[in-house]
C-alpha cells in the first residue's frame, strides 16, 4: 500500500512538471482575432522535407541548431511521421513524432506528439500554391514557423512572408533565423 502510494506522487510529480512546462511557452502573437487555417492542403504535396527559415522561440528548439528540417511522411495506419532535424557543428539532434490530421480541417490542421499522450496543434496558416513555402503555427501564438523547399529564399520573399507573419500578429523582432549553411 505505501509503494503504491510514493508510485502515485512520483507519477502525479512527473505528470505536473511536463504540464508545467508545457505551460510555460512564451506567447509571441500579439493579435486578439483569432487565427484561421488555411482553407485546404493537399497532403501528398506538403509531405516531404521543409527547411526551417524562421521561428518564434520554443523550448525544444536549441539556440545552436544552425539548420533545422522537419520532414513529414505518410505512415502505414495513415497517420503522419513527423522527423524534426536540428543539424549542429558537431553534431545532428533528431526528434520523431506522430501527426494526426483533424476532422473536418481540410488537412489544414494537425495534432502533433513527440511525447505522448500530449498532443499540440499544428496549424497551416498560409501556404505557396506550389507548396514552396509555409506558414505555420497554432492558435494561442506559442509557436510560428516559416518553412519552405529550399534551404534559403530570394530576399523579396523572404520580406513578403515576414510581412504576412506580421500581418497574423507576429513580431519580427522575435524571430530566430537558422543559418541553414549545413
Amino acid at each position: 500500500m505505501r509503494k503504491i502510494k510514493i508510485l502515485s506522487l512520483i507519477a502525479i510529480s512527473v505528470v505536473t512538471a511536463i504540464l508545467s512546462a508545457c505551460g510555460s511557452q512564451a506567447v509571441y502573437r500579439n493579435s486578439q482575432s483569432p487565427l484561421k487555417a488555411h482553407s485546404s492542403v493537399e497532403l501528398n504535396r506538403y509531405l516531404g522535407k521543409w527547411y526551417e527559415i524562421y521561428r518564434v522561440p520554443n523550448q525544444f528548439e536549441d539556440a545552436d541548431c544552425r539548420t533545422v528540417t522537419a520532414e513529414y511522411s505518410l505512415r502505414p495506419d495513415g497517420r503522419i511521421k513527423v522527423l524534426n532535424t536540428c543539424f549542429k557543428t558537431d553534431k545532428k539532434n533528431e526528434a520523431v513524432g506522430i501527426a494526426n490530421i483533424v476532422e473536418g480541417s481540410n488537412n489544414a490542421k494537425l495534432k502533433v506528439s513527440f511525447f505522448r499522450p500530449f498532443y499540440g496543434d499544428y496549424w497551416v496558416l498560409d501556404l505557396a500554391s506550389d507548396y514552396s513555402w509555409v506558414l505555420v503555427g497554432e492558435p494561442a501564438g506559442k509557436y510560428f514557423w516559416i518553412l519552405a523547399r529550399d534551404k534559403t529564399l530570394s530576399p523579396s520573399l523572404e520580406s513578403e512572408l515576414l510581412t504576412k507573419a506580421e500581418q497574423l500578429g507576429y513580431n519580427r523582432k522575435d524571430f530566430i533565423k537558422p543559418k541553414n549553411d549545413l
